[in-house]
């Protein structure tokens, strides 16, 4: 059997490994057209109103609420995963705010399945204690009202 008949195939593989990203990538994007760059400070403006919506409230129980949400709720409750209503969102909240803090909160650490969605037990957080997923409901609650 000879190489010649497989010679193509050789060089045309060759030749697509050798393009295959070998080269580094450039250290930073640079937009030539000047309307990407105008547009960059009207980006900037909503940024500097993020901070005040970041900072913690000043009820101690709301303030401990929004560190366990940020660091155990967030990721499904800002996706609105599972029908997950997110906080803030008068709307999403609008059929839970009136069967009262215990009801939600009760909820929440027991999970359930209904009509508008599903909520694991804790969130899906076992290590998370009763009184913390208290603290995360009453914040997204006094979000939302």
């Amino acid at each position: 059997m000879t190489m010649k008949p497989f010679l193509p195939f050789l060089t045309v593989g060759l030749f697509l490994l050798s393009a295959c990203g070998l080269e580094k990538p450039p250290a930073s994007l640079k937009f030539p057209d000047d309307k990407k760059e105008a547009a960059a400070p009207e980006a900037a403006a909503p940024a500097a109103v993020a901070p005040a919506a970041t900072e913690a409230p000043a009820d101690p129980k709301l303030a401990a609420g929004k560190t366990v949400y940020d660091a155990s709720c967030a990721g499904c409750h800002e996706a609105g995963m599972m029908g997950a209503p997110k906080p803030g969102d008068k709307a999403a909240w609008s059929a839970r705010i009136p069967q009262g803090l215990e009801v939600i909160t009760k909820k929440s650490i027991d999970g359930f399945q209904g009509k508008a969605g599903m909520m694991p037990a804790k969130g899906g957080n076992a290590s998370l204690t009763n009184e913390q997923v208290s603290s995360a409901v009453a914040f997204m609650v006094d979000k939302s009202k």
